[in-house]
């Protein structure tokens, strides 16, 4: 496995990350599970998992909205009940992800793997980790009180957070202790980390990749579900500093509705948006490059810049051979496979063979659509500047039409 010879198994993280789903699923067969405790469980779950996704990761690690003190002491106390790190080490880590996206100093670089990705870089440690994360720019937060305070009592607030506070709700309020610990703490605990991770993991998998392809990031309802609104990573890799991560109003992102809804009593402000000219400008990009690639996929026809030029002489010797052409534009068309599916009816064809046709294909009979005129592509013979008289005489004599 990738710990032989080059990582060494970091034995805390490692430990907490597999015991605390053991425990969780011990709790499930053994212990009652009430209805007030899932529901407890359930609000405690989004708590603490806004505490990551509005706290943790948008508010510090990318600062794309400022907030009042008492909004920052509630995310850091609901962040560290999620139990996924100080604020610091978890901000230096994800900064360093987006500075090193998809590279080898990427902590959860996508390209090792799925599971590395969501939790595997956690359960090991990398010789040259403390070289990559020390090039991340730290000095906001090292200059933070709120995230000193954190950093430095993370394990007894830990402990107090992630176990203690749901376990002191569920018994004091309907006397289940036991359920408290083990469903609002534990498997509660168990359900935010694996949503989270989901994030690093889940959202460079699948989706779309509608701003940007060159990084594995990418847009999808299912991750924004799983993620608490963190589903639509594609944007947010191109637009980090943007408080927002879906930005139209039907997309699902409770993350950002808790940032707006806040900002209306004055707990957050300065909310950041990237402008949408650019943000249009990335759309349009993507979806040129996919439309290139399309049209790349589709036989035009040879191109008029590279098809032979006839003179008016070479046009009626080559009716000799093939009488069957009309000239549409300057080009030089071969009807012979199509004259008897052409839906006006032979007739009109062989009107035109060995004439110019430009006027009567583009109104003068009938103003042909984008059809007709892909379909023409593939009959490109020749360019023909002028279309002489003799030449609609041969063309008219070989096909046994009278001229007019």
């Amino acid at each position: 496995m990738l710990i032989k010879g080059k990582y060494l198994i970091n034995w805390p993280q490692a430990t907490f990350l597999i015991t605390t789903p053991l425990i969780a699923l011990w709790g499930l067969f053994n212990v009652p599970l009430q209805s007030k405790t899932l529901t407890w469980a359930i609000i405690y779950y989004f708590i603490t998992g806004l505490g990551i996704t509005a706290g943790y990761h948008r508010l510090w690690a990318h600062k794309s909205y400022s907030a009042a003190l008492p909004y920052q002491i509630w995310m850091a106390l609901a962040g560290v009940g999620a139990a996924e790190g100080s604020i610091r080490w978890w901000s230096r880590g994800h900064r360093a992800h987006h500075r090193f996206t998809d590279t080898e100093r990427d902590p959860y670089n996508a390209h090792k793997g799925f599971f590395w990705a969501h939790m595997g870089w956690m359960l090991v440690k990398e010789p040259n980790q403390n070289a990559i994360l020390g090039k991340v720019e730290m000095s906001d937060l090292d200059n933070d009180p709120i995230v000193r305070w954190q950093h430095k009592y993370y394990v007894p607030l830990l402990l107090t957070m992630a176990f203690v506070f749901p376990t002191v709700v569920a018994g004091l309020g309907w006397g289940d202790w036991v359920g408290g610990f083990f469903f609002a703490g534990v498997a509660r605990l168990v359900f935010v980390h694996h949503a989270t991770f989901c994030v690093n993991s889940l959202a460079h998998y699948i989706g779309e990749q509608t701003y940007d392809d060159v990084r594995t990031p990418r847009d999808h309802l299912l991750t924004a579900l799983v993620t608490m609104g963190e589903g639509m990573h594609n944007y947010h890799h191109e637009f980090p500093n943007d408080y927002r991560n879906a930005i139209r109003w039907y997309q699902y992102d409770p993350t950002k509705w808790l940032i707006r809804a806040a900002s209306y009593v004055g707990l957050t402000f300065d909310l950041k948006r990237f402008p949408e000219n650019e943000v249009q400008k990335g759309k349009l990009m993507m979806r040129e490059k996919k439309l290139n690639a399309w049209r790349a996929k589709l036989d035009w026809g040879t191109p008029v810049e590279r098809l032979p030029e006839w003179d008016a002489n070479q046009f009626t010797e080559e009716l000799k051979l093939n009488p069957f052409m009309m000239v549409i534009d300057g080009v030089a068309y071969d009807v012979s496979l199509f004259i008897h599916d052409h839906p006006g009816g032979v007739a009109w064809i062989k009107l035109y063979l060995g004439k110019d046709a430009s006027a009567a294909f583009n109104g003068g009979v009938y103003k042909h659509a984008n059809a007709a005129r892909n379909l023409m592509s593939q009959m490109r013979v020749a360019r023909v500047p002028v279309v002489p008289l003799k030449a609609k005489a041969a063309s008219a004599a070989a096909v046994g039409l009278k001229e007019e």
